[in-house]
């Protein structure tokens, strides 16, 4: 066992502590196995997998066993994979918790065989975290040279063939985003400080880059036109039903649960009333599957992923402080950190929610969470 194969995921020999989320192509590896192995349609050049075996490992395909990992459109999947089988790179938008990483991780493991070429955006971004920098120790005793040289996820993306994620792209300053220019349409990167075909990287068949970007960072620094010329963009939209985001939930919190050490499975009448206090507060708290912006709206992310979050430290305190599965109370308990945050407009926009509007829910579990809304901290 390589050291590269403890950072993927694989655990060596005898180790009982797993690593927390080994990458998708490492969870899914039968999966993938199954599907290359059955592949007979046309692949892109560069491509491990088909387009219809791309899409099937994504949403899923009962028939052959494949599991559905990302629920949404199949039609915005059918999109993004014929953007990445061209020259235009894809970008990713929507709300915080939309999923938007889990389809690009998807998709490089299903294309690429590989999700983790990946650069996360932020204020502290560098060029040299997304093409290359050097071993400093290397560069003064020998001067420039391949061996010196620190490959960064896009050069190796382009060497190698491979899929790029880019998350956050526009958490980056500008001139850091239009670094990207050139990889873009000219598919090189130059190195000027080696000498000879050294100093040029060109991209192999399979290279192209999945972008990121939240719509809540819109105008924090505003991608160029010359860059979004580059990029074909894809919006990707919260779960719209409470069936399906319910299940959902359900799906993420029971493996979440199974890995924190937690024996029992969620209980499916906490899960419902969670969910939907989320799908309320989203839509502005009173207003029962509205648009999302009801004036008691919290300015907190209320997302998918975060009521994962959420079930997921239900569970824990159920199960760890009293071992029960988690309850009503405990929902209350946990909400605060996700729904208020340090914010205490929020905090009051809960309070009300949870003394006004949860009476008027029919259930045991509905009136367990109106009975515990002293539970909620200060």
């Amino acid at each position: 066992m390589t050291g590269r194969d403890s950072i993927r995921g694989e655990a060596p020999d005898g180790d009982a502590a797993p690593v927390q989320r080994p990458p998708a192509e490492v969870r899914y590896a039968e999966e993938l196995a199954s599907l290359r192995a059955d592949d007979r349609d046309p692949r892109p050049p560069g491509w491990e997998l088909s387009l219809r075996a791309a899409r099937r490992f994504v949403i899923g395909d009962v028939e052959t066993g494949i599991g559905r990992k990302f629920v949404g459109n199949p039609s915005l999947v059918d999109r993004a994979l014929v953007t990445l089988a061209t020259s235009r790179g894809l970008m990713l938008v929507g709300e915080p918790g939309t999923a938007k990483s889990l389809l690009s991780e998807l998709i490089a493991a299903a294309v690429s065989g590989d999700s983790t070429l990946t650069v996360q955006g932020g204020a502290a971004t560098t060029e040299d975290q997304i093409k290359y920098g050097w071993n400093y120790a290397l560069l003064v005793a020998e001067g420039p040279s391949t061996r010196s040289l620190v490959p960064a996820p896009m050069l190796r993306g382009m060497a190698e063939g491979r899929l790029v994620r880019f998350e956050e792209i526009t958490r980056c300053p500008l001139e850091v985003q239009d670094s990207l220019l050139s990889l873009l349409s000219e598919r090189v990167v130059a190195i000027p400080e080696l000498a000879g075909p050294d100093g040029m990287v060109f991209a192999r068949q399979g290279f192209n880059v999945i972008a990121t970007a939240n719509t809540r960072d819109r105008g924090v620094n505003e991608m160029s036109a010359a860059l979004k010329r580059r990029f074909n963009f894809e919006t990707v939209f919260p779960i719209p039903d409470l069936d399906t985001e319910l299940a959902l939930v359900e799906a993420e919190v029971t493996t979440l649960l199974r890995r924190s050490g937690v024996e029992p499975p969620p209980d499916r009448d906490v899960l419902e009333v969670l969910v939907g206090t989320f799908r309320e507060l989203r839509a502005g708290a009173g207003e029962r599957g509205g648009s999302g912006s009801g004036p008691d709206r919290p300015s907190a992310v209320m997302s998918t992923a975060e009521a994962v979050s959420v079930a997921h430290a239900v569970g824990v305190r159920g199960w760890f402080l009293r071992g029960e599965p988690g309850s009503a109370a405990d929902v209350v308990a946990c909400l605060a950190g996700t729904a208020a945050k340090d914010s205490p407009e929020d905090l009051a926009r809960l309070r009300r929610y949870l003394e006004q509007q949860v009476p008027h829910r029919r259930g045991p579990q509905w009136k367990a969470l109106h009975d515990a809304r002293h539970l909620l901290a200060d």
